[in-house]
C-alpha cells in the first residue's frame, strides 16, 4: 500500500523586484511572447474553466475587485484596484497581487505581485486579440492614453504584430513625453517610430490599429463615429467598470464587436451602452475557429477588453513555471506546518503552557465556578464516590 506523501507547504513568493528580474533575464519581448502563448493556450480550452465575472466593490474614488477562476488542477485569483486619483498621492492607479493554488489540496503554490504583471498580461491579451482580428500587414497604431500601461501595449504590438509606427496622444503632454523617453531609451523599441500628436483625431488618422487605454472613471467618448478609417481594428482597453467608457455607441453599432467573457463585458465594458441583445462574439470562439473574426478588409473590428480572470490565470502559471526554472523568488511559510493536522491548537499551546506554568500556579476552582460547570460537578461527584 502506498503511503500518501505530504505536499510541500512552502509557498513561492514573487515580489515586484522578482518579477522585474524575470523580465530582465528573459527579455521583455520574450516575456510578452511567453505570456501571450499561455493566454492563447488557455483560451483554446475555455470549456475547462469554472468561470465567473469578477466581484467588485465600488467607492467614490475607485474600485477593488477579486477575480477568481479554476480548472480541474489549478485555482487562481487576483486582487486588483483601480483608483485614478492615486497618482496625486504617490500611488499607482492599479495595484494587484495574485495567488495560484493546487485544486486537489488547496495548498497555495504561489503568491505574486500582479501590478507589473497585469500590465504585461493586458498587453499580451491585446496582441493575441489583434492577431486574430486586425488586418494582416497592419503597421501603424494609434495609442490614446499614455499612462502606466502604454509602454507595454506599444512593445507588445511592436514585437508580436510587427507594428512599426505609433501615434501617441494623451490629454497630459507629460504622459506622452514620459512614454517617449522610456521607449527611446529601450533597446526593445529599436526600429519603432514614435510620433506625438496634438489630438485623438490626429493620432487615429491613417492608423491600422487604435488602442485606447485611458484611466478616468467616467463615461467618455474618446473615439467617435467617423474617426476611424475602414478596416481599423480598435483595441478598447480603458472602459473596464460600470460607469466608465471610451467608445461612442455609434462606433460599436457600426462595427463587429469581440469580448472576453460576455456576462462581465456587458456590465463593465463599452458594451454597457448597448442593448442586451446587441450581438458580440467571445474571443475564444475566434481563436478556436468556431466563429469568424473580421468578415472583410473594410470592416471595423472592436475588442472590448475589460480584463478577465483567465488572463491572470495564464500569467500566474507562466510566472510560476518561469520562476522555478530560473530559481527566482523565495519560499515563505504561509500555511502552518502541524504534527497533527487535526490539532491547530498546537501552534499556540507550547508557548501558552510555558507562560502559564511559570507565572500562574494552579488554583482550586471556586464553589461558584464548579456549580456553573456540569463537567466539574461530575468530577467532584466521582471523587466523593471514591
Amino acid at each position: 500500500m502506498n503511503t500518501p506523501t505530504t505536499p510541500s507547504l512552502n509557498t513561492l513568493f514573487l515580489s515586484p523586484q522578482d518579477v522585474a528580474g524575470i523580465v530582465r533575464q528573459q527579455g521583455l519581448a520574450q516575456t510578452l511572447k511567453g505570456i501571450a502563448d499561455c493566454i492563447q493556450q488557455d483560451f483554446l480550452r475555455w470549456q475547462n474553466f469554472d468561470k465567473s465575472a469578477r466581484l467588485a466593490s465600488h467607492s467614490p474614488g475607485g474600485v477593488i475587485e477579486l477575480m477568481p477562476i479554476a480548472d480541474a488542477h489549478t485555482y487562481t485569483f487576483k486582487y486588483v484596484n483601480g483608483h485614478p486619483k492615486n497618482t496625486a498621492l504617490g500611488l499607482s492607479t492599479v495595484m494587484a497581487f495574485g495567488v495560484l493554488a493546487d485544486v486537489a489540496t488547496g495548498v497555495p503554490l504561489l503568491i505574486s505581485e500582479l501590478t507589473l504583471t497585469t500590465a504585461l498580461r493586458t498587453a499580451a491579451t491585446s496582441a493575441v486579440a489583434a492577431r486574430a482580428l486586425a488586418r494582416p500587414g497592419s503597421r501603424v497604431m494609434a495609442l490614446i492614453g499614455n499612462g502606466a500601461q502604454s509602454e507595454f501595449q506599444a512593445l507588445a504590438f511592436h514585437h508580436l504584430l510587427g507594428i512599426e509606427e505609433i501615434h501617441l496622444y494623451d490629454i497630459d503632454p507629460a504622459a506622452t513625453a514620459k512614454l517617449m523617453r522610456n521607449l527611446q531609451a529601450n533597446p526593445d523599441a529599436r526600429g519603432l517610430c514614435l510620433r506625438a500628436c496634438s489630438s485623438t483625431l490626429e493620432a487615429v488618422r491613417n492608423a491600422d490599429i487604435v488602442t485606447t487605454v485611458t484611466a478616468d472613471k467616467a463615461y467618455a467618448t474618446v473615439i467617435t463615429a467617423g474617426m476611424l478609417k475602414p478596416g481599423t481594428h480598435l483595441n478598447a482597453v480603458g472602459g473596464d467598470c460600470p460607469g466608465k467608457t471610451e467608445i461612442h455607441a455609434d462606433v460599436l453599432a457600426s462595427a463587429k464587436v469581440f469580448v472576453e467573457y460576455e456576462p462581465q463585458t456587458r456590465a463593465e465594458g463599452d458594451l454597457q451602452q448597448m442593448a442586451a441583445d446587441f450581438a458580440v462574439t467571445e474571443l475564444w470562439q475566434v481563436l478556436s475557429g468556431e466563429k469568424t473574426g473580421r468578415d472583410s478588409a473594410a470592416q471595423i473590428t472592436v475588442f472590448d477588453s475589460v480584463g478577465f480572470a483567465l488572463e491572470d490565470f495564464s500569467a500566474l502559471r507562466y510566472l510560476h513555471d518561469t520562476a522555478q526554472a530560473l530559481a527566482a523568488g523565495s519560499a515563505i511559510p504561509l500555511i502552518p506546518r502541524l504534527d497533527d493536522p487535526k490539532n491547530l491548537y498546537q501552534l499556540i499551546k507550547p508557548a501558552f503552557s510555558a507562560e502559564t506554568s511559570a507565572k500562574r500556579p494552579s488554583e482550586p476552582i471556586s464553589a461558584a465556578a464548579a456549580a456553573s460547570c456540569p463537567a466539574v460537578q461530575a468530577d467532584e461527584n466521582q471523587a466523593a464516590l471514591a
